[in-house]
């Protein structure tokens, strides 16, 4: 790899730190290429990614990013998952500390608050982005639909009152 390529992987990973919503830093020791293409695989359905890098170039693209806290766990073999969405990346990577030993989570970055394994367990059971907005629109629509259903009830219950009426006259 010579100077230029170095640079332009640097400058990559300087865009990923900046503009990810969370960064994991796991070691990978000891996974076969098979294991590692179903790691992509399950983050890229989440809508994250996974990256190899040298860890001093990593280093390097840390300088001065608000997650520059992370530098400290790229030692050894390690990869870098990461999403825009909070939550997606340190989901996929807790769910698949739990199905493959050898993935092993060292911490990670959410903004620039640094997360030790167990934040990012903590980050990885947070609702998604998606999912907080349905929680949010449906408790802005239950009061709604409650008015609606008393607004609705007397004239329900009138209806049903004539209901039984007619139907005591016809027997």
């Amino acid at each position: 790899m010579d100077r230029a390529q170095k640079e332009q992987l640097v400058d990559e990973l300087g865009q990923i730190f900046e503009s990810s919503g969370v960064v994991v830093v796991a070691h990978y020791e000891g996974m076969t290429v098979a294991h590692m293409q179903d790691l992509r695989a399950r983050m890229r359905d989440a809508g994250g990614s996974v990256r190899v890098a040298k860890n001093k170039l990593a280093k390097i693209a840390l300088e001065g990013k608000p997650c520059a806290s992370i530098a400290d766990y790229l030692t050894g073999m390690t990869v870098i998952a990461y999403s825009e969405d909070p939550t997606a990346a340190a989901r996929i990577a807790d769910k698949y500390a739990k199905d493959n030993e050898r993935f092993v989570i060292l911490g990670g970055a959410m903004g620039d608050a640094a997360l030790d394994p167990a934040g990012v367990k903590a980050v990885a059971l947070m609702p998604s982005r998606d999912e907080l907005i349905a929680q949010i629109v449906s408790c802005l629509g239950a009061p709604a639909s409650n008015i609606a259903g008393a607004i609705g009830a007397p004239a329900s219950n009138i209806a049903s009152i004539l209901t039984t009426l007619e139907e005591r006259e016809a027997a």
